[in-house]
């Protein structure tokens, strides 16, 4: 018998999501509160390695996702000369296997549409505009309040809220997010058919131009500054400021600079980073995902480590028959370190280019690969 019959997730992003359709799968009962109104709020593009799709598939929705997004095996790095060269081409590990894409890009909106319909179809029931108001829990379970009125009870809590996690809070954690010191425009458009892959502008006047297809018809543009207050620009003067910090970038950035014409598709962000010491739980309520653990998107498995959380978490709750220290134990032996190791991996690839240090991303990336190959 599962350690737990029913469970409320906050949150339905990919860990929330994907802890839900794991527990519901396997005979849970599972509330999904989401607070965001509805899925297009929930960003532009996303990159996913082999292990993010391996997790993926575990969850039911591989062909939708191969359907919806756009895959690749190598990674390209341009120079910001007058033609963007081609200076180099870096096959990328598969570390989903090798039945699987090293790499794919895809509309979050999307990704965040199968997975909620996935959700549905295994008995989640999900509710948006929602979230909870008090959490009040004993030795036996959970009581909850939400901000609609209704209340439940629980066997357990799963905070996959974000970085900004309400649920911590509730729970009183401490947690210090800082900034890594690197700010990053991100844009939404189409893909010009140059576009094949994810390519890496390094130096000019930014830190890093790229790019990464999301589907046939479409990518996410990003460039990489230091870390600035952008808030009192509109969003006519933010693209207008992103497609100037472009102008440096050429060869496909040429295609997408033209066609980056929509302000509210633009939007700016800074890198932050956090890891939450062990335990991640308090009683029965756990922190996941972002709200655990977060980084910048330097090695862009922030995605990936966050359907790993989920994918542990839902199996020690279905295999283990209490939820007791063992449980939690178990779940920090298999998440804490790999988790660290990841946002500590990805903080050193920012501080390196911060510094304008050459530091050794051949063996770094080596190393990250050979860990993520290995289930979680």
């Amino acid at each position: 018998m599962p350690a737990v019959s029913s469970t409320l997730v906050v949150g339905s992003g990919l860990a929330g999501a994907a802890t839900a359709i794991h527990l519901a799968s396997a005979g849970v009962a599972v509330d999904l509160v989401e607070i965001k109104p509805d899925l297009a709020t929930l960003g532009s593009g996303i990159t996913l390695q082999g292990n993010a799709l391996r997790e993926l598939r575990s969850l039911g929705v591989w062909d939708q996702v191969q359907a919806a997004g756009y895959a690749f095996d190598v990674t390209g790095i341009r120079a910001p000369d007058p033609n963007g060269t081609v200076v180099a081409e870096i096959p990328d590990a598969k570390t989903g296997g090798p039945d699987l894409p090293a790499a794919m890009g895809m509309p979050r909106p999307e990704l965040a549409r199968i997975l909620a319909d996935r959700a549905t179809e295994v008995g989640v029931k999900v509710r948006f505009g929602t979230t909870f108001i008090d959490l009040t829990q004993d030795a036996d379970g959970v009581d909850v309040t939400f901000s609609d009125g209704s209340a439940g009870r629980y066997d357990v809590v799963v905070g996959a809220d974000g970085v900004r996690s309400y649920t911590r809070r509730a729970l009183g954690v401490n947690l210090e997010t800082r900034s890594v010191g690197m700010g990053i425009w991100r844009a939404f458009g189409p893909r010009p058919a140059s576009v094949t892959r994810t390519d890496l502008y390094y130096g000019g006047p930014s830190y890093i131009a790229g790019y990464c297809p999301t589907g046939e018809n479409s990518l996410y543009a990003y460039i990489v500054e230091d870390a600035q207050d952008r808030s009192a620009l509109t969003p006519d003067e933010q693209l207008a400021t992103m497609k100037q910090l472009s102008q440096a970038y050429h060869g496909p950035w040429d295609e997408i600079r033209e066609s980056l014409t929509d302000p509210t598709r633009v939007n700016y962000t800074w890198f932050e980073t956090h890891v939450l010491d062990e335990p991640w739980n308090r009683g029965r309520v756990v922190l996941i995902g972002d709200a655990a653990h977060t980084c910048p998107p330097t090695i862009a498995q922030g995605g990936a480590m966050a359907l790993e959380d989920a994918v542990v978490l839902a199996e020690l709750l279905v295999e283990r028959d209490a939820l007791d220290q063992d449980l939690w134990d178990a779940f920090m032996a298999r998440r804490y370190e790999r988790a660290k190791t990841v946002v500590d991996a990805s903080n050193s690839l920012a501080q390196w280019q911060l510094d304008h240090v050459q530091g050794d991303i051949p063996s770094l990336m080596r190393s990250i690969a050979m860990l993520t190959s290995q289930p979680a």
